[in-house]
């Protein structure tokens, strides 16, 4: 039982470092020869950690060899659009300006109430809203909205806005991070007197204080629901 346990555990860190070194997607995002090593590497796994009598080098070297090839393979689509096109295939165009192309959703197998049920997630239920519908290479369905119901930016209303900041999280449980600190320009006495004047008066009191998008500080106080 205890042998299993420290295979199990082996395995497992050698897992979270291949995933690691494989990059970071989501299953949604992954390409198909991704999504079959991934499931390949999840068996080779499996296998030794179940069954004690097979050596755990056997499964390690078969991770690692899966990882290899993964890597080269990304490393050549990703400097070769004629090597991604054979590997991961090339995007469809399933509406063009409001009208369902046939022979596209045939060529894909894609049916009109599967496509009518991805407009429907993404709040057009009507396809004669949608200027272009994509199915990408991972296979998920991008929309471009016609420009009349899409919804107005400030852009558009040509209203000036100030652009985003990029959110820092400046505490944490009580604990100042002075590395993001120094990252969103502010120093110790500017987030004490920033606290203060929302009536805190001991950073240990917070339980997450955040840099926002806007340019301002929150803070969140332990213990408490309300907003400050």
């Amino acid at each position: 039982m205890l042998l299993v346990a420290v295979r199990a555990l082996i395995l497992y860190i050698v897992l979270v470092l291949v995933v690691r070194l494989m990059g970071k997607r989501q299953i949604g995002q992954l390409q198909p020869f991704e999504l079959v090593i991934t499931i390949v590497i999840a068996e080779l796994a499996v296998i030794p950690m179940s069954d004690t009598g097979i050596p755990l080098a056997n499964g390690i070297v078969g991770i690692l060899v899966l990882m290899a090839v993964q890597i080269i393979i990304s490393q050549v689509i990703l400097h070769s659009e004629k090597a991604r096109a054979i590997i991961c295939g090339k995007p469809a165009i399933l509406i063009n300006n409001g009208q369902p192309v046939r022979d596209a959703m045939r060529r894909v197998r894609i049916n009109i109430n599967d496509l009518l049920e991805q407009l429907r997630s993404k709040e057009y239920p009507n396809v004669s809203d949608i200027a272009y519908a994509v199915l990408e290479t991972n296979g998920s369905i991008s929309l471009i909205p016609k420009a009349d119901v899409k919804p107005p930016t400030a852009k558009d209303l040509g209203t000036l806005v100030d652009q985003p900041h990029f959110p820092i999280t400046l505490i944490m449980d009580g604990r100042v991070n002075l590395e993001s600190l120094q990252l969103a320009g502010i120093t110790m006495d500017a987030l004490t007197q920033q606290a203060r004047s929302q009536q805190i008066n001991d950073l240990s009191e917070v339980f997450f204080a955040q840099y926002t998008t806007e340019g301002k500080i929150d803070f969140f106080i332990k213990g408490k629901d309300d907003y400050l």
